[in-house]
């Protein structure tokens, strides 16, 4: 199954230097039942859109967490077993994003990540502002959440697992 793991660019460095993310449990989203039923007429691939989207929101959480992280969302994308995802519905402390909500119960491997998903270096004064403003959009104000929605405006780009590195450069 694919999962979209939320990172930064020093928690990337770090799986990168371990080969692995983890320890388990970790918390991703995927395409689950739950997104699926409310997202009914999207295909797959707006699904897995959707499921990225959350994991970026995910970042963001992050960097909001880590001031002195470089302001660009990073997710990544792995290929797991599907007996090692399980469904996390629930009140996560998320909002909407639950619905993508998974738990992985194992390490991923670097050998499992498909692809890094990365912000320009030109979307980080949005996203310096949208993370600034995550705890407010949090909860509930609805400038920050608009500050916060901007940061979706930009588009993550896709980067093959043998790029990422030079990310950290």
């Amino acid at each position: 199954m694919r999962v979209y793991l939320p990172s930064t660019l020093p928690l990337l460095a770090g799986v990168h230097a371990a080969k692995e993310i983890g320890p388990a449990p970790l918390t991703a989203h995927a395409v689950t039942p739950a997104l699926r039923e409310w997202y009914a007429g999207g295909d797959l691939e707006e699904l897995e859109y959707a499921a990225l989207s959350a994991a970026a929101r995910g970042s963001l959480r992050l960097l909001a967490a880590d001031p002195a992280a470089p302001r660009r969302r990073v997710v990544l994308a792995a290929e797991m077993p599907d007996d090692q995802v399980g469904w996390a519905r629930g009140d996560a402390g998320v909002g909407s994003d639950d619905r993508a909500l998974v738990a992985l119960s194992a390490a991923v491997p670097w050998k499992r990540i498909a692809s890094g998903h990365v912000d320009d270096a030109d979307a980080a004064a949005d996203i310096a502002a949208a993370a600034d403003a995550v705890p407010a959009a949090d909860a509930g104000d609805d400038d920050a959440r608009f500050t916060v929605g901007g940061a979706e405006g930009h588009e993550l780009l896709w980067y093959a697992t043998q790029e990422l590195p030079h990310l950290l450069a």
